[in-house]
């Protein structure tokens, strides 16, 4: 039985910073014990707590957004699916998107009960981004995978650990159905080291305020936060706000996929209405609804209240309505594995539709992709196979106030780029050249952000590349006057001279040594018509390398001095 607890203000802002604070040091553990450079140099993964009812309450700071929703539906899958078996010591494993609550299969989820004695009070949970887990294509991130059972293995929500005992069977079977299974054991041990310092953190706040204390917080840190965001959603006027964008292509030769929203603000409420969208497509860039869900409570949390926590609350305050088997609400047996793209052009739709209502808070169109690269072989330094995964960063939209920032992850990611000193101490691979594109932001009286040039070479031996790019046909919009940001591309650059262009979801590309991979990301649009800028301005511009002279005369008109 739950007791009335009355919080303070103080002692709520004191408890709240307690939880954060665990739910970092489970992120932190987690990066400093992975195997694999796409958690401990890139830190693909989120950490997060949740409530008795499946509530998530907090993530950790440098959690990503595109995990929010992932997190809280698998939570609330345990509890409808497991009801009061449920016991101290076991651990849950899902990674599906279809009947687990997941959003792609790399992203594989772990969460952990919380107990006071008999009384469950809450999760700790996390999401690695696997380097592979299997399916028909290396990395299990190619485009052009027709149905999910292509994109690698399905993991249900099961008890891996039970009262305390792991169930090897199940880690068995799961590494089998794994490339690279050495990898792979060493960031799940991550994960579960993860978990359970999490469970060990929460018991030791409950042993110093009671289980009451727990429940009570995380019933206010709920609260609060919807009443915050009711609050901002109040702010903005009444109105229906609509825009659309289309998808490049869904990899087997659906081209220009619409997203199309009607945003419809009513009082402390807004309804997300996603009628017009075009319908689940082929190839697998389709969200599930709970991808959808993170996209639009980021979008929204970013423009009017960038600092409210990311927990339950920000669900309550909105509705989202998506046809099912539509592109934003996807249903079995729908490919999702490259569904971050699909969330950043959510984001920008988002961004468009309140462009008008809030000219001060929205940003131009950003690169708009997450770019991946994997490459893959076998290493002649030891033989063994190795599988590098990257997505890389490109423009961010310029703003009202700012140019866009260059090179970097941007909305629903906060990943990092691969430093170039990992990729060549860990992979036989030579970064040839890594470095910002001049030009290829949009300009602008501020303008976007300039995408990123990775060139690749393998190095004494023949490596597979898998690539998928978006904003590769259509370039990132500018807002209120700004210019397109430039588009992203493959190509493969021979010694020879020749150059040979690669689809923008492209798999299978076996590269010798005699070849680099030049992968191209996009910029982002500019914000309002580009401005005149002094002489100086223009020298400070040619002297950064960032734009050519011909660029500048094409886009900007020198100020005039009397």
């Amino acid at each position: 039985m739950t007791e009335a607890v009355s919080l303070d203000p103080i002692t709520i802002e004191i408890s709240w910073n307690s939880l954060r604070s665990v739910a970092d040091e489970c992120f932190l553990t987690l990066m400093r014990s992975a195997f694999s450079t796409n958690i401990k140099e890139r830190h693909d993964h989120s950490t997060a707590i949740a409530d008795r009812t499946g509530r998530l309450i907090v993530q950790a700071e440098n959690a990503l957004p595109i995990h929010l929703a992932s997190m809280s539906g698998l939570i609330g899958l345990i509890l409808e699916q497991y009801k009061d078996s449920v016991a101290p010591g076991d651990i849950f494993i899902a990674n599906d998107p279809h009947v687990a609550g997941g959003s792609h299969l790399p992203d594989i989820n772990m969460a952990m009960p919380v107990f006071d004695g008999e009384r469950l009070l809450g999760f700790v949970a996390n999401i690695v981004h696997h380097a592979d887990v299997g399916g028909a294509s290396v990395g299990s991130m190619s485009g052009g995978l027709n149905e999910i059972y292509k994109e690698g293995l399905r993991i249900p929500i099961l008890r891996l650990f039970r009262k305390g005992e792991l169930n090897g069977d199940i880690m068995r079977f799961m590494l089998l159905n794994m490339r690279l299974p050495d990898e792979r054991l060493g960031d799940l041990n991550a994960q579960i080291a993860a978990v359970k310092l999490g469970t060990k953190r929460l018991g030791e706040i409950v042993a110093r305020h009671g289980a009451d204390h727990l429940v009570a917080l995380c019933d206010e840190i709920v609260s609060r936060t919807n009443l915050r965001m009711r609050k901002a959603i109040s702010g903005v006027p009444d109105g229906d706000y609509s825009f659309e964008d289309v998808m490049d292509d869904d990899g087997l030769g659906t081209e220009d996929v619409r997203i199309a929203l009607t945003a419809r603000k009513r009082g402390e409420k807004v309804i997300f209405d996603f009628t017009g969208t075009s319908s689940q497509v082929a190839g697998n860039f389709n969200m599930t609804l709970n991808t959808t869900k993170s996209a639009v409570c980021y979008a929204l949390k970013a423009l009017l209240d960038p600092e409210v926590p990311n927990n339950q609350g920000i669900f309550d305050a909105i509705e989202i309505r998506a046809e099912h088997g539509s592109f934003v609400n996807c249903v079995h047996p729908a490919g999702v594995a490259m569904r971050a793209n699909s969330c950043q052009r959510v984001v920008d739709v988002v961004l468009g539709a309140f462009a008008d209502a809030l000219p001060d808070r929205v940003v131009a169109a950003a690169n708009g992709a997450n770019t991946s690269a994997v490459f893959a072989g076998r290493d002649p330094r030891t033989g063994a196979p190795y599988v590098y995964l990257e997505t890389l960063g490109g423009g961010a939209g310029g703003r009202a106030t700012k140019d866009g920032k260059d090179g970097v992850q941007v909305h629903i990611t906060n990943t990092a780029n691969l430093p170039v000193e990992a990729i060549e101490l860990e992979y036989p691979l030579r970064v040839e050249e890594y470095a910002l594109i001049p030009n290829s932001g949009g300009a602008g009286r501020h303008r976007g952000g300039l995408g990123i040039r990775r060139s690749i070479r393998p190095v004494g031996h023949l490596c597979e590349f898998n690539g998928v790019g978006e904003r590769f046909r259509h370039q990132p919009w500018g807002i209120f006057g700004g210019k397109a940001g430039a588009a992203g591309q493959f190509y493969l650059q021979n010694d020879d001279g020749s150059r040979k262009n690669l689809p923008s979801k492209i798999a299978g590309v076996f590269v010798r040594q005699e070849t680099v991979v030049v992968i191209e990301t996009p910029g982002a649009g500019g914000y309002g018509e580009p401005a005149e800028r002094s002489t100086e301005a223009m020298r400070d511009d040619l002297a950064s390398g960032k734009f050519t002279e011909r660029f500048i005369a094409e886009n900007y008109v020198p100020v005039k001095v009397a």
